[in-house]
């Protein structure tokens, strides 16, 4: 039975306080008292205004911080765990520190669920054990199964680059950071799990990261292929967010006891409470998905950095198109650079061609030169890739009559037109999604402001795209791959092997197809609508534009045979198609570094972004205008006026989302040890994060998105 002890009441017994961290929107920790012996790492369920919470003790043995006529006492100990280890709550401690959340909002919701939420452990249902115990209870006849190592593959013979790659990995001692630049199809991958077999063999273990939950099943069995003699399936834990209460326990609690060698999952498994991690492996670590954008707003790269420091291990970030931030560092000697040039296979990197639309005869988006190039590539029995990232049917629904659109009701943004399967007989409906709030309806029958009946579909979204290819190619095999075909758990995974398996002909899909994926009879790419970015207000914009065309466009060829890219655009002149064309990663990242050193943009300058919610616009204004003069106050009286900017509070570019009004306030400055000293001293005077009038506040530090 799960030991779940109850405070001891004796009298005898002497009184503690201790700090305990709490999911609550306040500073916190908050002061307990109790009457039986607790230390760092315990969970506790205590009283919290009318409530009660699962909390974690973060300091014993403490003075009180109040009156002790206001403490309260803890009602129970958790013990079916061991308490967590106190290196992973120096790092929640550095997350929240960094971050400038309260600990508490770190420390649980890094937890699996049942072990934060009190009615795991409470009510008829329970019998006085805890989730753990069931759990295990549950798993006890699978488990001999799952003890059988998986046979191992022949090993694949590495290349000159790759091995020194590995050697340069494996043979560092202590912390240790890379950058492993990589074109796309160089096998990275394999330096990875190379070095992951070095490690394992000396009895460590290694820590994954990948930025996306659908590459988790290809990565896990790329991992027990290369290294099932050496480890079980039961030695890899896997974790996301989507998996079920009980499968994140059972991973998190295998890495917790350190039955895992190998804890391989999205940004989330950065907070695995893993001991003894001797390598880290952060792969695309240039992906915008390393970074959370709810709650505790960091990023998983960054943290990996840190833990491995913490660590004194070997951390790896790995991609074709580092991010700026990562290659400035790795330029200037603080990451040591490995570098692989050449593709694994013998197959050179595949041609791009720019496509100039501006004097094309389009059908429905496609230019001849794209649907040739698609005939041809299908009539050599190779498959082909259309990438359109906008997921729909088409962005807006509009009246050539009196001019409506699709406007969402709740939002300062178009509801998106998507197809769904409607009655039998009648056929498929159109219905309107706003992607921003979740709002659905159907589409109106007619024009609600003039009546007409004829409204069309504005522009083209992958489902659009889907049904107009399949009229063109009627014998071709579809398959459409977004965030709509893959809500279904599993699916994306069924998707993805129909690809590999050859069942698909022709790919249409989003980012999600666009890396990691190792599509060994893909010929051709076609890219549609990637000038949608090139105008953005947005200064990373560009950066993100070249490494999503560069990694849809090196999916192609790696059969070892050629490979053509075809981007389409109206602006091939410009710097951006350019470098793509020549697959010049080194050059494009110089120019925009040397753009933003001269603008004094990040990396050369540490940014932070104060957002306000509420139900008017003016509110949420105010009350940032408000907080600016008061930085502004704090930094002229502490000197700092000339390191840190503050910029006008302004509305956000989609300014109202659910009938809840955003602006912002950018905070600039030169100094990263200025720009903390300055939130620290700060932040708490404006008060709880949930205000009055529905007003909220939330500040995210070095923020992706302006």
């Amino acid at each position: 039975m799960a030991s779940i002890s109850p405070a001891s009441t004796s009298l005898e017994s002497a009184t503690r306080y201790c700090r305990v961290a709490l999911d609550v929107p306040l500073a916190g920790p908050f002061d307990y008292l109790s009457l039986d012996q607790v230390q760092p790492g315990d969970r506790v369920i205590v009283p919290f205004g009318r409530r009660r919470l699962i909390g974690v003790v973060t300091e014993s043995d403490v003075t009180p911080s109040l009156a002790v006529e206001h403490i309260r006492s803890i009602e129970k100990v958790l013990r079916d765990i061991a308490p967590l280890p106190a290196k992973w709550l120096a790092l929640a401690a550095f997350a929240a520190s960094y971050y400038q959340r309260p600990m508490g909002e770190v420390i649980l919701p890094a937890l699996p669920v049942p072990l934060r939420r009190v009615s795991s452990y409470e009510g008829k249902r329970v019998s006085q054990t805890g989730p753990v115990e069931r759990l295990k209870k549950r798993l006890a006849k699978a488990a001999s199964a799952e003890k059988q190592p998986t046979e191992p593959v022949a090993p694949i013979e590495l290349s000159d680059e790759q091995t020194h790659a590995v050697e340069q990995i494996t043979a560092s001692q202590g912390f240790n950071a890379f950058m492993l630049y990589g074109i796309t199809g160089s096998g990275k991958t394999q330096v990875y799990l190379a070095a992951a077999q070095a490690v394992l063999a000396r009895g460590a273990r290694v820590l994954f990261l990948v930025p996306e939950i659908n590459l988790t099943p290809q990565f896990a069995q790329a991992l027990l292929a290369r290294l099932g003699g050496v480890v079980s399936m039961q030695e890899v834990a896997v974790l996301h967010s989507r998996l079920a209460d009980g499968e994140r326990l059972g991973a998190w609690l295998r890495a917790f006891e350190g039955q895992a060698r190998i804890v391989l999952g999205t940004r989330l498994a950065i907070f695995a409470p893993m001991p003894d991690i001797d390598l880290i492996v952060v792969d695309e670590e240039h992906d915008t998905s390393y970074k959370q954008q709810e709650g505790l707003r960091y990023s998983a790269r960054d943290l990996a950095v840190w833990r491995a420091r913490q660590e004194q291990a070997v951390v790896v970030l790995g991609s074709a198109t580092p991010a700026l931030e990562t290659w400035q560092k790795a330029e200037r000697g603080d990451y040591q650079r490995l570098s692989l040039t050449k593709r694994a296979t013998d197959g050179a990197l595949p041609e791009v061609r720019l496509v100039d639309t501006r004097r094309l005869a389009m059908d429905k988006g496609l230019s001849p030169q794209l649907l040739e190039a698609m005939a041809t590539t299908l009539s050599e029995g190779r498959q082909v890739l259309i990438y359109l990232n906008r997921r729909g049917y088409a962005p807006v629904l509009h009246c050539d009559s009196c001019g409506w659109v699709s406007q969402c009701e709740h939002c300062t943004a178009f509801s998106v037109v998507h197809r769904s399967s409607g009655h039998p007989t009648t056929g498929q409906r159109m219905r309107l999604h706003c992607h921003h709030c979740g709002a659905q309806s159907a589409a109106p029958p007619a024009c609600p402001v003039c009546g007409d009946p004829d409204l069309q579909p504005m522009g083209r979204g992958t489902q659009r795209l889907e049904e107009h290819i399949g009229e063109l190619f009627p014998d071709a095999r579809l398959t459409r791959i977004d965030a709509d075909s893959t809500r279904r758990k599993g699916s994306a995974e069924d998707l993805f092997e129909q690809v590999h398996a050859g069942e698909v002909d022709i790919l249409i899909g989003t980012q999600m197809v666009s890396k990691g994926h190792d599509f060994t009879n893909l010929g051709l790419v076609g890219v549609i609508n990637a000038d949608a970015m090139l105008f953005s207000q947005d200064f990373r914009a560009p950066e993100r534009l070249f490494a999503q065309l560069m990694q849809v466009a090196g999916r192609a060829g790696r059969d070892g045979k050629s490979g053509l890219v075809m981007v389409q655009t109206g602006y091939p002149e410009q710097p951006i198609y350019q470098a793509l064309k020549r697959h010049d990663f080194e050059g494009f990242a110089q120019s925009l570094l040397t753009e933003r050193e001269a603008a004094m943009l990040p990396p050369f300058s540490f940014q932070a972004l104060l957002t306000a919610e509420a139900t008017e616009l003016p509110d949420a204004l105010g009350f940032l205008e408000a907080a600016r003069a008061t930085a502004l106050a704090w930094l002229q009286a502490h000197q700092l006026h000339e390191i840190v900017t503050l910029y006008d509070a302004v509305p956000l570019r989609v300014v109202r989302v659910a009938k809840v009004c955003r602006a912002q306030l950018l905070i600039e400055a030169s100094s990263r040890a200025a720009l903390h000293r300055l939130l620290r001293g700060w932040l708490p005077g404006l008060g709880a994060r949930h205000g009055s009038a529905g007003l909220r506040w939330q500040l995210e530090v070095d923020p992706l998105e302006i």
